[in-house]
């Protein structure tokens, strides 16, 4: 035990943002190390920035904690529309209205005596723990989206999950895409980055990769169906980003929900690249959209490990007064950096990027090629 630190703390631990192959991992590492390392005492808020707002909270122990790194989802509870200046509240029935409750944060942080908040999130998440360091808040960051979008770490846990559930789609879906001929379409996560789209497509060998970063053309795209079916391949893989736009330029949103500070609910590309496809070769063509099962089960190995060493970083961080950073992942080393560089500006990928200059080498189209 570190018998440096004299007065216990009490750290509070939230998971904040969609779920994630992983969280557990994190609460685990961050509680085990706080508790055993400085004696401190772990609040676990429930639900996010939510039970931060609305006052839901427990005192975590070493029991509740072990046994859990296998686990998916969070123990905690999560939640993506609690951020507390754009917080949703029913002021009559049926009647929501957007409110600024940062105020009400503040007050819990303080009613239950916290010396450290420990956010597990991605980039709204970060978002929000920047604003209340402006407020003075002792705030320390981890790193989680399978979207793996945040600047100033090379990966985010639970990317590698979702890129394994991506993979194993389409070794399933090459298949039946074989025995029946067929063009089939893949719709992966990802919002406005491309990363779940370019490593599960070249892990999953597809034929065509559509992603935010690159603008693509319907004729590109036809033009790589058509020459595998002329070279007797009568099947193509298409793995499509959430994100990626049309030709001419627009998103294709599913839905808008004024609960969520970015309200925009991407999806149905999928579809639209399938109707496409049908109608430009003549090819039977289908859809899969993996949708929230990239981001369920239990995480890999990779992501277990990571999710622990970043935990037991922040702990570390969190019981010896380093606020106001991110735990990340660089050159294989786990690092502290500002939040304000992890927001600074998403992690997109790269039009140059070694794997994308790879997938062009081996014949994957990427629908740009004049």
């Amino acid at each position: 035990m570190n018998t440096t630190t004299h007065t216990p703390q009490r750290i509070g631990l939230l998971t904040g943002g969609g779920d994630c192959p992983g969280l557990n991992a994190v609460i685990r590492a961050v509680a085990k190390t706080a508790m055993d390392d400085y004696d401190a005492t772990v609040i676990g808020i429930e639900d996010g920035f939510e039970g931060l707002v609305e006052g839901r909270m427990r005192e975590l122990t070493n029991r509740e904690v072990s046994g859990i790194l296998s686990l998916g989802g969070t123990i905690l509870g999560t939640s993506n529309k609690g951020d507390p200046w754009h917080y949703p509240v029913e002021v009559a029935p049926g009647k929501i209205e957007i409110q600024d409750t940062s105020f009400k944060a503040l007050h819990n942080i303080t009613q239950w005596g916290l010396n450290a908040l420990v956010a597990v999130g991605g980039d709204g998440t970060m978002h929000i723990a920047d604003k209340f360091c402006g407020l003075g808040v002792k705030m320390v960051g981890v790193p989680k989206t399978i979207d793996n979008d945040l600047a100033a770490t090379d990966v985010t846990f639970g990317f590698d999950t979702a890129v394994s559930v991506v993979c194993e789609a389409l070794d399933r879906l090459h298949t039946t895409a074989s025995s029946h001929h067929r063009v089939m379409v893949i719709e992966v996560m990802g919002r406005y980055a491309g990363w779940i789209a370019l490593t599960g497509g070249v892990s999953g060998g597809t034929d065509v990769i559509l992603l935010p970063e690159i603008p693509f053309t319907w004729e590109a795209v036809y033009r790589k169906v058509n020459e595998r079916a002329t070279h007797g391949k009568r099947f193509s893989l298409v793995c499509v980003a959430e994100g990626a736009k049309l030709p001419g330029g627009a998103e294709v949103v599913k839905a808008l929900d004024i609960k969520r500070t970015d309200a925009k609910q991407l999806g149905g590309i999928g579809n639209e690249v399938a109707r496409q496809i049908e109608a430009g070769t003549g090819l039977e063509t289908r859809v899969t959209v993996l949708g929230h099962l990239q981001r369920g089960g239990s995480p890999t190995a990779f992501d277990r490990v990571l999710a622990t060493r970043l935990g037991v970083h922040a702990a570390h961080c969190a019981c010896r007064g380093e606020f106001g950073v991110m735990a990340a992942l660089r050159n294989n080393q786990i690092i502290s950096v500002p939040i304000k560089e992890a927001i600074a500006q998403l992690r997109t990928v790269p039009p140059d990027h070694q794997l994308i200059l790879a997938a062009r080498a081996v014949g994957t189209s990427f629908g740009d090629e004049v």
